[in-house]
């Protein structure tokens, strides 16, 4: 006999963690994600459990089986489809009353401000690799005032960076200006995870092939990224509790049971800093930065 869907049972086991005023805040709030892959498809499906009620999501790629180890949305049934249409069907299981918008295709400086607009918060959960596309959304969040965090996962664990209003912006952070791609996304990792605790256990770092954008990943860390998130998210939404901006960067690696926020823009490091093969002063190669 079918079961008829009510907003308020759904998510009733929340509250007594959220005030039922609270609840309806996370149902009435529109949270941006952009990327459905490794993190983004459990970033989507968390926030949806919490009872998120208005999300706009993006992603132009389709599933493939290379995505099993760690993708919410990856099954044999899915291989070949949509990642963002498959991820909102996904979304709408949990929660039939949802209203979802879904871009499939890549956000850049056209469609942006569309993608944005209404957002409460943008979650980043674009391709390690991708950039461009990471930049010039994060340049929109600080133009328009929302905020933004990015959670990496990095080896067994997750790493944040939050960009708040009025605060460090992600180009004062990371300093991605004028540098070759390769160049960026090294610093990229670099700025988000200063303490590098994955790097000690990274067995076979020729797994690590920048030139051909290929990175280790594990389900661990997409979980972990997640249950961060979902955490930062409802902090930022409801205005409840400590949030640490840039500078400050957070990494918790279970692997290691370490925790370290560091008040550090490591990826800003000057030239002069960097060694002769150009990787930065202190990191033992680039083989080993894991995504």
């Amino acid at each position: 006999m079918p079961t008829t869907f009510h907003y308020a049972t759904a998510f009733s086991r929340n509250l007594g963690w959220v005030t039922q005023a609270e609840q309806d805040k996370l149902r009435s709030s529109r949270v941006a994600i952009a990327g459905m892959g490794g993190v983004g498809g459990v970033h989507l499906l968390t926030l949806a459990r919490l009872g998120i009620g208005h999300f706009t999501i993006a992603d132009p790629d389709t599933f493939d089986v290379v995505n099993f180890n760690r993708q919410a949305g990856a099954f044999m049934s899915t291989v070949d489809l949509a990642k963002a249409p498959t991820m909102a069907n996904m979304a709408r299981d949990v929660n039939p009353q949802a209203d979802i918008r879904v871009f499939d295709i890549g956000i850049d400086e056209s469609n942006v401000d569309e993608f944005l607009r209404g957002a409460d918060l943008y979650v980043d959960a674009i391709d390690g690799f991708a950039v461009a596309a990471r930049r010039t959304v994060f340049a929109a969040c600080a133009r328009l005032g929302i905020p933004a965090l990015t959670v990496g996962p990095l080896g067994m664990g997750a790493a944040l960076v939050n960009f708040l209003p009025g605060k460090m912006t992600f180009e004062e952070y990371f300093r991605l200006e004028g540098y070759s791609e390769t160049e960026q996304i090294i610093r990229f990792v670099l700025g988000l995870a200063p303490a590098g605790l994955h790097r000690a256990y990274l067995v076979e770092p020729e797994r690590m092939d920048l030139a051909q954008r290929r990175a280790p990943s594990t389900v661990m860390g997409c979980q972990l990224c997640a249950g961060v998130m979902g955490t930062e998210a409802l902090k930022i939404l409801l205005g409840r509790g400590k949030v640490w901006a840039a500078p400050h960067a957070i990494q918790f690696d279970a692997f290691r049971n370490q925790l370290r926020n560091s008040l550090a823009a490591v990826a800003g490091l000057p030239d002069r800093d960097r060694g002769a093969g150009g990787d930065i002063a202190g990191v033992p190669g680039r083989c080993q930065l894991a995504a």
